[in-house]
C-alpha cells in the first residue's frame, strides 16, 4: 500500500545525496516531488526522466538556496504545477569549514552558509503555507552537530543546525491549528560525496560511532517517509536523532 498516494512534496536540493534518496522514496510511495537544484540542468533533467519512466511524477526546479526568494518562486512554481504542496523537505544546507582565527577572511562564505543553512529554510516554510493542507507536514533536515560538533572548525555550521532545530519547535506550536506537523532529522555522519573520501578520515568517523558504520541516504529517505506519511500524526516539535548511537 502506497503511504503517500495523491500527496505533493517539495523537497530542496534534491540531486545528490540524501536529497536525491528522499526524492526517489517520496515518489516510491505515490507522491508527486518537485525538487530544486542549484547546478546541473542535465542531471536534474535525467532524474525526471528516469521518475517518468518509472510512472511516477517529478518536477525539477533550479533554485539556488542562497539566493533571496530563489525558493520562494520556486514553490510558487510548483504549486503551480501540481495544484498544493503536502509535504516540505528542508534538504538543501552547506557546511563551511574553517579556525575562528580567519572568520573574517571567509564573510561570503559565512553569508552563504546562513542564507542557505537558515534563511531559506524560513523562506520556504512562509512560502508554503498558503499552498499546504491542514494536516501537511513539513520536515527539516538538521545534524547531530547541533548538538554534539565533535571536531574544532565547525562553530558556525553547528549554530546552523541549533537553529534549525529551535525554529522547527517554534512551528510547531504555530502550525499545531492546522493539524501541520514539524519535525528536525538529525543524520549524523552518512555515507553521501561530502564524507571525506580519506580512508584516514572515514574510518575515524566509523570509529565514533557505536554501530561502526556510515548511514545510508535510504535510510535518512525512510524516516522522512514516515514523518511524511499517517502513522506520525502525532509527532511534532521534535528532533529525531539518526546517526547510528553518535548522541548516545
Amino acid at each position: 500500500m502506497l503511504t503517500l498516494n495523491e500527496k505533493v512534496a517539495f523537497v530542496t536540493g534534491g540531486t545528490r545525496g540524501m536529497g536525491l534518496a528522499i526524492v526517489n522514496r517520496l515518489v516510491a510511495e505515490g507522491s508527486a516531488v518537485a525538487f530544486t537544484y542549484a547546478k546541473s540542468d542535465d542531471k536534474a533533467q535525467a532524474i525526471v526522466a528516469e521518475i517518468r519512466q518509472r510512472g511516477g511524477k517529478a518536477l525539477a526546479i533550479k533554485a539556488d538556496a542562497a539566493i533571496k526568494n530563489a525558493v520562494a518562486n520556486a514553490i510558487e512554481e510548483a504549486a503551480k504545477t501540481f495544484g498544493k504542496i503536502d509535504i516540505l523537505v528542508n534538504n538543501a544546507a552547506i557546511a563551511v569549514a574553517g579556525p575562528i582565527e580567519t572568520a573574517a577572511d571567509r564573510s561570503a562564505d559565512y553569508d552563504r552558509q546562513i542564507d542557505v543553512n537558515i534563511r531559506a529554510v524560513a523562506e520556504a516554510v512562509r512560502a508554503v503555507q498558503k499552498y499546504m493542507p491542514d494536516g501537511g507536514r513539513i520536515i527539516n533536515i538538521g545534524s547531530v552537530g547541533g548538538r554534539k560538533i565533535g571536531t574544532p572548525h565547525m562553530a558556525d555550521y553547528a549554530a546552523t543546525k541549533a537553529a534549525i532545530e529551535g525554529f522547527s519547535r517554534g512551528l510547531a506550536w504555530d502550525f499545531a491549528p492546522r493539524n501541520i506537523t514539524v519535525n528536525t532529522i538529525e543524520p549524523g555522519a552518512i555515507d553521501t560525496d561530502m564524507m571525506p573520501a580519506d580512508p584516514a578520515v572515514r574510518e575515524a568517523f566509523i570509529n565514533a560511532i557505536p554501530l561502526k558504520r556510515l548511514g545510508k541516504t535510504e535510510e535518512i529517505a525512510a524516516l522522512v517517509n514516515f514523518l511524511a506519511g499517517p502513522e506520525s500524526g502525532y509527532i511534532t516539535g521534535s528532533n529525531i536523532a539518526i546517526d547510528g548511537g553518535i548522541l548516545a
